[in-house]
């Protein structure tokens, strides 16, 4: 079973504008209410690949019911430790311009933060564990190596999609993919990556520190995939960007649906990137006709490929 770990999740409220003006009234033209926060991103579109997960994390107050009953609407099983507190709220702007407003979300205490990691120690190594996203204020940021230890102590693969620190804490636990933007790789090695030779050195630094592979997203210029032996990059069709929110979750989910179905490599890389990019022509989180539609226009060029 793949198991989706959100410590933070949320309703993200989404407003579209035709415009907005600080210290106005403005009005909404269209507002939608989802199941947020990353790993729950991941769990909906790896169902769009008919791919079964289980979403585990932290729940509480209306906004936690809110989110078990939508992923329930959806046929993903939940496993949520309940807190006391409400689970928070975001806000996302969309006029002229993107604007997102996060919220904190509730206390976490030691108690419940044990009866998580105890979810964790009845895996098996024929799970697969996605962390991803932000961690709760009352948690301490080490909880990433501690869900990366009980995994490698398992033999379970585990992929982790976060910001820079909390990603490079679990890299000695030798994940079997991570996925940066090149923003924030430029932001871990301190320097502008201005060509695809330079972003391939920095992911093949991340592997030196433990990853198996190191899957960079590009935006608009596709993606590059870093392996041993191979090296890949994707490049996507042009077209509107309605939503970015979720874009890189969507690639993640359509990663993990085509190493969970066997596919080779190539077809596991083209199935991510047309998920992601669906995902931004979307105002939602792409549906299954949506990644097949962009599967046929992404185009995959060996930029390396090393025989062993």
């Amino acid at each position: 079973m793949i198991y989706t770990i959100t410590l933070n999740p949320s309703i993200d409220y989404v407003m579209f504008t035709s415009q907005f003006e600080l210290g106005a009234l403005n009005r909404a033209a269209t507002t939608y209410k989802f199941a947020g926060g990353k790993g729950i991103n991941v769990s909906r579109v790896l169902k769009e690949h008919k791919v079964d997960s289980v979403a585990l994390g932290f729940i509480g107050g209306f906004p936690g019911e809110f989110i078990k009953e939508e992923l329930k609407k959806n046929s993903i099983q939940t496993d949520f430790v309940e807190v006391d507190g409400d689970t928070r709220i975001n806000v996302k702007l969309k006029g002229s311009s993107e604007t997102e407003i996060n919220a904190s979300g509730p206390d976490i205490t030691k108690v419940q933060e044990a009866q998580f990691l105890r979810q964790l120690e009845q895996l098996t190594n024929e799970d697969i564990v996605i962390i991803a996203g932000s961690v709760p204020g009352t948690i301490d940021p080490s909880i990433y190596s501690k869900i990366a230890e009980r995994c490698k102590d398992r033999n379970i693969k585990f992929v982790v999609d976060a910001e820079k620190t909390l990603l490079q804490s679990v890299l000695n636990f030798k994940p079997e993919f991570v996925k940066p933007n090149k923003v924030e790789l430029e932001d871990m090695f301190g320097e502008k990556l201005t060509d695809d030779s330079a972003i391939v050195d920095s992911a093949r630094k991340l592997m030196a520190q433990g990853a198996k592979m190191v899957l960079v997203s590009l935006g608009g210029d596709g993606a590059i995939l870093v392996t041993q032996s191979l090296v890949l990059k994707a490049e996507v069709p042009k077209g509107q960007v309605i939503n970015t929110v979720g874009s890189g979750d969507s690639t993640v989910a359509g990663m993990v649906a085509g190493l969970a179905n066997n596919e080779p490599l190539e077809d596991c890389f083209r199935r991510a990137i047309a998920s992601g990019t669906a995902t931004a022509f979307t105002e939602d989180l792409a549906e299954q006709h949506d990644i097949d539609r962009m599967l046929e226009q992404i185009t995959i060029t060996k930029l390396l490929e090393v025989n062993r």
